[in-house]
């Protein structure tokens, strides 16, 4: 992959993490107001906001290690967000 297509890459995936943390805010505040919804919806706010945040963090790796590092505690992440949607899709079923 050439530098400019890597560069395009890490843009357009910067941009696509910063709208995965943003949509789940705009679903967080759809969320009845119940304590247990409350409590599930801040650990999906948490988790979703940690991978933006981990991601841009990989891009400013100063090693391959250092960005591995990053990516793994951002899919660790990714797949909390999907644990806490399918938890509250199924509480609410």
């Amino acid at each position: 992959m050439a530098d400019a297509d890597k560069m395009n890459f890490a843009e357009t995936f910067k941009n696509q993490t910063k709208k995965f943390v943003v949509d789940h805010i705009k679903f967080y505040r759809t969320l009845p107001k119940t304590e247990e919804a409350k409590i599930i919806g801040r650990q999906l706010l948490h988790s979703s906001s940690s991978v933006g945040a981990n991601y841009r963090a990989a891009c400013r790796a100063s090693s391959q290690a250092e960005f591995h590092s990053k990516l793994s505690t951002l899919v660790e992440e990714a797949d909390g967000s999907m644990l806490w949607m399918e938890v509250l899709i199924e509480a609410d079923s």
